[in-house]
């Protein structure tokens, strides 16, 4: 499944960091069917998270609340384990056994938002500002320049979202009637295999790349933004990689900002390799999972 050899002139490739040997440098074959990444809440947790409902409600929390109005204490405990997962192990876990079918979709905002401030601060990444968002099928479609994939029922390929996202989180509240299953592949484990298959791609995507804010960008900002889709600090690497149609329409600002042909070649590459059967890990959400994902590490898909 590898690319055609090719052997540049070793000056060209700028030394790229070692092979990388880290949890969340791992292969979606060797642990697709291991249990280790689904925690699934027991009947005392379930009651914890039930009783923390409702004491929001009782309060009259909206959303934003903070942490104190969604009291927890032995989840809280487990979402401290979760995030050590999320930082230092496989970048990745799934959370299972909310009953859906007991909430309203209200009731489920409430404790999503309830647990997720526990783990982090919510932060926006569209121009709405919305800080729970809903994803469902807007009618749009991938060729609008200002649409957004989570708008559209189309497949979106691998990519990590838009800064300043620590941590993703997805709550399934409905299954889709057909496809739509959540894919991961570890961008440390993509690294790996350019840096052996095709290392001057790699060395590529250490470039600056230009990416469409998609009618999206921050009041005052350019409608388009530029940076390395991996950066290497302190001994770790991070991966920015995007959907493929936001290269493309960074152009309609100007063809300076169209990728370069080896930029291009680098993005298909990564593509390929992110959907390697041996490399990728498929979800099948079930109603009242919560995924949470690395966005530094970690590269997601979902199928039409």
């Amino acid at each position: 499944r590898g690319f055609p050899s090719i052997n540049p002139t070793p000056s060209l490739i700028p030394p790229l960091p070692p092979v990388i040997t880290e949890p969340a440098a791992w292969r979606g074959q060797d642990i697709q069917n291991h249990p280790a990444w689904v925690h699934r809440f027991d009947a005392d947790a379930l009651a914890e998270i039930d009783a923390a409902l409702g004491h929001a409600k009782r309060q009259g929390a909206s959303i934003p609340f903070g942490p104190d109005l969604f009291p927890l204490t032995g989840v809280a405990r487990i979402l401290n384990g979760v995030l050590e997962e999320l930082e230092r192990g496989r970048g990745f876990k799934l959370l299972r056994g909310i009953p859906r079918a007991r909430y309203s979709d209200a009731d489920c905002e409430l404790i999503y938002w309830g647990i997720g401030v526990h783990i982090g601060k919510p932060v926006s990444q569209n121009a709405r500002g919305h800080l729970l968002g809903h994803v469902r099928d807007e009618g749009r479609t991938h060729a609008d320049p200002n649409a957004r994939g989570y708008q559209t029922n189309q497949r979106m390929d691998f990519h990590t979202d838009l800064l300043p996202v620590d941590v993703l989180g997805l709550f399934c509240l409905r299954t889709a009637r057909r496809g739509g299953a959540s894919k991961l592949t570890s961008a440390l484990t993509v690294h790996n295999a350019l840096r052996a298959e095709r290392p001057e791609l790699l060395a590529a995507l250490y470039g600056t790349f230009h990416i469409d804010w998609r009618g999206e960008e921050p009041e005052g900002e350019l409608p388009l933004f530029s940076l390395p889709m991996f950066s290497a600090c302190d001994g770790k690497v991070s991966a920015r990689i995007n959907s493929l149609p936001y290269y493309d329409s960074a152009a309609r600002h100007g063809g300076q900002y169209a990728p370069t042909p080896l930029q291009r070649e680098a993005l298909e590459a990564v593509q390929a390799i992110a959907n390697r059967p041996e490399l990728m890990l498929t979800m099948d959400f079930q109603e009242g999972d919560i995924q949470l994902i690395t966005n530094h590490t970690m590269l997601h898909a979902r199928e039409a």
